[in-house]
């Protein structure tokens, strides 16, 4: 087992996602208070779950009955996927079999990896999203508990 991988194993919550733009401008697809997990198991599986912060309602409890506005709310302010992974020693490749997204899946997400002493960064560079060609930066800690989350 490569020592990027030793690293990555576990669970990581979300400390912050932002985008620089080819400008400078730095974005916030989710919100400055997004939250979210990434974990990579033992068996080369990864999981990403990234939410915006007080993301909207159904008005009903039927995750297929929303309203095609609720529908695009909700799409808008979710990200997932899942696949295999395999590290190398700047970066790892998420092999991407799942997805909120339907055109991530059968592609390679390339992040690399940059380890500190308080978590762990990943990015990558020449991403699109919302239209705009920017450089991604998802900060990480691991998590302080496994507390579960409060309710509305």
């Amino acid at each position: 087992m490569n020592e990027t991988k030793k690293k990555l194993l576990g669970t990581w919550q979300l400390v912050a996602w932002y985008n620089l733009s080819d400008e400078g401008a730095r974005l916030y697809p989710l919100g400055p208070h997004a939250s979210g997990y990434i974990s990579y198991s033992p068996d080369d599986f990864v999981f990403v779950h990234l939410s915006a912060a007080d993301r909207a309602l159904y008005s009903v409890n039927d995750p297929f009955g929303g309203s095609a506005e609720e529908d695009t709310l909700a799409m808008k302010s979710f990200i997932s996927y899942a696949g295999t992974y395999e590290c190398f020693a700047d970066r790892v490749v998420h092999r991407v079999t799942q997805a909120s997204c339907p055109n991530w899946v059968g592609t390679e997400q390339v992040r690399f990896t940059r380890f500190e002493e308080e978590g762990l960064e990943l990015s990558a560079a020449n991403a699109v999203f919302q239209g705009q060609n920017v450089t991604a930066h998802v900060l990480w800690k691991r998590p302080a508990s496994h507390a579960f989350p409060p309710q509305r």
